[in-house]
């Protein structure tokens, strides 16, 4: 098995990079403090497709302040969100905003201390900047294309591994519920005493392999705004962002691997092997 080169992204405007980080870093620490003083606490969730695909008070809240303030700072650009979809020209401007308020919703009405929010600021080529607030830990993961990634201002390069022998691999349940193939991914994984976790945000499960915690993260399927500011993460702090096919693109259009290198091809072939 070969996997295949990402194609080079494109270049852009210093003074736009460094802007889109201030702004999205002030959105971010804001979306920390709505989320921390009201997780489990009498939110009132209605439900989508699933009763666990919870919309919220503080969604509707936060990705109005979000789209609020992005629109007075960068009129030009469109705005793409969880909750209020996507603004007029999205699908043809050179860039766009993709917002999920609260990754892990199911999470944050339940109290559970795992759950996200997740912007970036995205081209042709994939992110430019992204944000991910971790309220729960306090952290404010932030990248931006060329610029590296950091992690509460502290620069974050990730460590390579080359075995998944003692590794956690992290992935997410679909929409309806575990994928096609996910249990014989969990077995494959456990047969290379690799284990296993679903923690109910894909935002964070994508950062635990930029901070080197985990050892790849598998999504069957996924939102672009779930994933965006964490994939910029990720490929700041040297991760493989995979297809299901091992071409290396940062937003695929059908499932994602995020792994760190040495161990991206093992990973990959568990989930080629086990996938329908």
């Amino acid at each position: 098995m070969t996997l295949l080169s990402s194609r080079p992204s494109q270049p852009v405007e210093p003074g736009l990079l460094s802007r889109a980080l201030e702004i999205a870093g002030r959105l971010a620490n804001d979306a920390t403090d709505v989320i921390t003083a009201t997780a489990g606490r009498g939110a009132r969730p209605d439900t989508k497709d699933s009763p666990f695909d919870w919309v919220t008070d503080t969604d509707r809240i936060l990705e109005r302040h979000t789209r609020r303030v992005l629109t007075a700072e960068f009129p030009g650009i469109p705005v793409v969100g969880e909750e209020f979809g996507a603004d007029l020209g999205a699908d043809v401007a050179e860039y766009r905003w993709v917002v999920d308020p609260v990754d892990g919703t199911a999470n944050y009405v339940a109290g559970v201390p795992w759950c996200a929010y997740s912007l970036a600021l995205i081209d042709a080529s994939g992110p430019v900047v992204g944000v991910v607030a971790d309220p729960y830990r306090a952290q404010i993961y932030a990248a931006a294309r060329g610029r590296g990634a950091r992690a509460n201002g502290q620069p974050v390069r990730l460590t390579d591994r080359y075995a998944t022998t003692g590794a956690i691999v992290c992935t997410e349940l679909s929409r309806s519920g575990p994928w096609p193939g996910m249990g014989g991914f969990i077995e494959r994984a456990a047969a290379a005493h690799a284990g296993v976790r679903v923690l109910g945000s894909a935002a964070l499960s994508i950062a635990q392999v930029a901070l080197g915690h985990a050892a790849a993260a598998v999504l069957h399927s996924y939102h672009e705004w779930d994933v965006a500011g964490s994939v910029a993460m990720a490929i700041e702090a040297g991760a493989h962002v995979l297809d299901r096919r091992g071409e290396g693109t940062a937003l695929p259009a059908d499932g994602l691997l995020v792994a760190a290198p040495g161990v991206a091809e093992e990973v990959l072939g568990w989930w080629q092997e086990t996938a329908a």
